[in-house]
């Protein structure tokens, strides 16, 4: 609860004062809270601070990042913790590999930008654009051709995020593009650091998924999960108790997860600014024809 009350708070501080702060600074502090946000939302969505999901909803419904509805964040989070699913294109909505077909079916210059996101840079540069993009486009075009509660969840989310528009714009009185510039597409770059090398396309589905050791500045950020075996092992163990659950089955995690550790998030860009992380076609669905 506290958590929620320093995130929101400063977020409410960041948008009023924007004026008094050089572009810069509000980019690293807009930043920060947007990431920070959605890894709260992450919290609700496992079941914290509370027991009664109507509580934890409230606390982390609100769309600061104006682009990803809470229903449809809970709903394919979840799905993502079918853990023999993990990395698969069709079957794990957060996952960036490829089926066959379907790389088949993008164009060279799409290839090349999904090549260009499978690196750490291209990830955090680029990434957003497409994310957010796809995602907008995929929710109206459901609106649009009346999917079965697609117009639902868009008025919800609409009517959350009036809320933020209105006193971003009209109290805070700070233009809507610098909020996308300065807090949205930065926030979620930020937070595709995280996800990045978080789970890899192997056959073992406990081997898919990392630990980052030692992140003093980036772990509360993430709420400790960086130690992402350990989350998905135990993911009621709320974030505050994760850094102990883990230091007392470090062996036992790493032994399960093959060994899949990084020695913090200097060691994720020495090895992956510049180079891919893995392929984009996932492993398990072939190569593409020709």
């Amino acid at each position: 609860m506290g958590l929620a009350f320093i995130i929101y708070g400063s977020w409410l501080m960041a948008t009023y004062f924007h004026r008094d702060l050089p572009w810069w600074g509000l980019t690293a502090i807009g930043a920060w809270i947007i990431a920070w946000q959605l890894n709260l939302q992450h919290e609700t969505i496992h079941g914290h601070p509370t027991r009664n999901r109507a509580v934890n909803q409230a606390i982390g419904c609100w769309p600061l990042s104006l682009w990803l509805p809470y229903s449809i964040y809970r709903a394919t989070h979840l799905a993502h913790h079918r853990d023999e699913n993990l990395t698969d294109p069709l079957e794990d909505p957060e996952s960036y590999y490829w089926t066959a077909s379907g790389w088949s079916g993008l164009g060279p210059i799409w290839r090349a930008i999904a090549h260009v996101q499978t690196t750490l840079l291209g990830r955090v540069v680029l990434g957003p654009a497409f994310l957010i993009g796809g995602f907008i486009r995929d929710l109206a075009r459901d609106a649009w051709r009346d999917k079965p509660g697609a117009r639902v969840r868009l008025r919800r989310h609409l009517l959350q995020c009036a809320p933020v528009l209105i006193w971003v714009i009209v109290i805070s009185g700070m233009p809507f593009w610098l909020y996308i510039a300065c807090f949205v597409y930065p926030g979620a770059g930020l937070a595709m650091v995280r996800s990045f090398a978080e789970h890899r396309a192997l056959p073992e589905a406990e081997r898919r998924t990392a630990i980052v050791e030692n992140s003093w500045i980036l772990g509360p950020l993430f709420l400790f999960n960086n130690l992402h075996a350990a989350h998905h092992l135990r993911h009621r163990v709320p974030w505050y108790q994760l850094p102990k659950f883990y230091r007392l089955n470090r062996a036992a995690l790493i032994e399960r997860n093959g060994g899949l550790v990084y020695r913090g998030y200097f060691d994720v860009m020495r090895r992956y600014l510049l180079r891919p992380h893995d392929q984009p076609i996932h492993p398990g669905w072939g190569q593409p024809a020709g």
